[in-house]
């Protein structure tokens, strides 16, 4: 019904930047919220940021101030910079979105496939 599809992880030395993208397709009406959480070996599964359609935004206390959100809705994307990388913040990150398939409100809640950030010398 509706996909996410992330892009941009990779290896990265500590200090340095990486851009994700996640696109959102399929039977789309509107996007309610879309965000960004990570799951690192042997952890749960944490928010990282969140956007809403108005532009709110929370983050997790352990990226505020390194890692931007930032959203296209009329391409249905968001992206999260994330610059100052640490080695804890290595994990699989994973795009998240709420949203409205249809006029009469029923909504869809789901997970892209992830992508790997590895941070490490």
């Amino acid at each position: 019904q509706v996909q996410l599809v992330e892009s941009g992880g990779g290896l990265v030395q500590p200090g340095g930047s990486l851009r994700l993208s996640c696109a959102a397709s399929g039977r789309i009406f509107s996007i309610n919220a879309m965000g960004w959480y990570r799951q690192a070996p042997g952890k749960q599964r944490e928010l990282v940021a969140r956007m809403s359609t108005g532009g709110s935004t929370n983050y997790a206390d352990s990226v505020k101030g390194r890692f931007t959100i930032s959203r296209d809705n009329a391409k249905n994307m968001v992206y999260l910079q994330m610059n100052s990388l640490k080695a804890e913040d290595t994990a699989v990150y994973y795009c998240n979105a709420d949203v409205v398939v249809s006029m009469d409100g029923s909504t869809w809640y789901g997970w892209g496939q992830g992508t790997q950030v590895t941070v490490s010398s």
